[in-house]
């Protein structure tokens, strides 16, 4: 059995405010997390979460985006150091959300200082031709696990949450993911913006959804995690064997003010199943934030 934990949305840095930093859409979102995001995702929540996984001991963990509030450049090197907490490189996957890309920051000064935790294994291009050399789709192997990276993380216009991943992406990871079914891997496909058509509001979605749920219809995958909805959600894409399992975590910061967004995260259990239609077996282990003990606790589990 292979475990990994997904967290997502940690929204774990300060946005601070001043000039000219805070212009445009920044301002915007600066306003939105002084009058009340800076109340709903508190860093001791955090805190509490990272002391559950220590006691969990994951194989594996993956990180979904959204790790600042306003791509402010004070705000990533300061989500690094929460990435440094969670775990090594080595541990640790991440793909970008559409708040780390809220504007356009040098990638040096922006994501680039996440670069450890992001990019490929460095044989993965070598090996095979839909890893970007240096991009996405990335692609990590660990035990039965292939851990394929989508950014769908670009900037969008005030008042929107869009996001993209492109022909260029999808054409690689239709590639990747066929490679890998070869392979005899476990496909999971870490992106930010939930990919079925249809799942949120246009304003929030992905734009080429469509586009990717045929890649993902023809090439298939094991399994599908994202977050930007900040609410626990089991959906599904269509597949060459039958349906993929399509699963968002909520906020890992979230207090609970509103007691359904409480921050949750997610523990997978993978195991070979060579008896079952799907050649795998997925357990879902749900841990929750309990403001009355400040810790996390089982909050149940499926199968998917």
């Amino acid at each position: 059995m292979f475990r990994v934990a997904h967290l997502s949305d940690l929204h774990a840095t300060p946005a601070r405010g001043g000039v000219p930093a805070l212009l445009g859409k920044r301002l915007l979102g600066w306003l939105s997390w002084r009058l009340r995001r800076h109340r709903v995702h508190g860093p001791e929540v955090l805190d509490a979460l990272l002391a559950d996984l220590a006691r969990e001991a994951p194989d594996q963990v993956v990180v979904t985006g959204d790790l600042t509030n306003v791509a402010g450049e004070e705000e990533f090197p300061a989500a690094r150091e929460w990435l440094v907490r969670i775990g090594p490189p080595e541990r640790v996957s991440l793909v970008p959300g559409n708040h780390d890309a809220y504007v356009r920051v040098a990638k040096e000064q922006g994501v680039g200082l996440w670069r450890a935790w992001i990019e490929s294994d460095p044989d993965a291009g070598a090996r095979l031709p839909g890893v970007a050399r240096d991009g996405y789709p990335t692609l990590r192997v660990r035990g039965p696990l292939a851990i394929v990276g989508l950014s769908s993380a670009v900037p969008t216009p005030i008042f929107l949450a869009q996001g993209e991943v492109g022909a260029a992406q999808r054409e690689r990871l239709e590639s990747l993911l066929a490679d890998l079914r070869r392979a005899g891997l476990f496909r999971l496909v870490l992106i930010h913006h939930p990919p079925e058509a249809g799942a949120v509001a246009r304003r929030r979605a992905l734009r080429d959804a469509t586009a990717l749920g045929a890649v993902f219809a023809r090439a298939g995958a094991e399994l599908v995690v994202h977050g930007h909805l900040h609410r626990q959600r089991v959906g599904a894409l269509a597949g060459p064997d039958g349906p993929i399992p399509v699963v968002c975590a909520r906020s890992a910061s979230d207090v609970g003010l509103r007691p359904e967004r409480r921050s949750q995260y997610h523990v997978y259990e993978v195991e070979p199943a060579p008896g079952e239609a799907r050649g795998w077996r997925i357990r879902m282990r749900v841990r929750g934030y309990d403001p009355a003990t400040g810790a996390f606790a089982a909050e149940g589990e499926r199968g998917l």
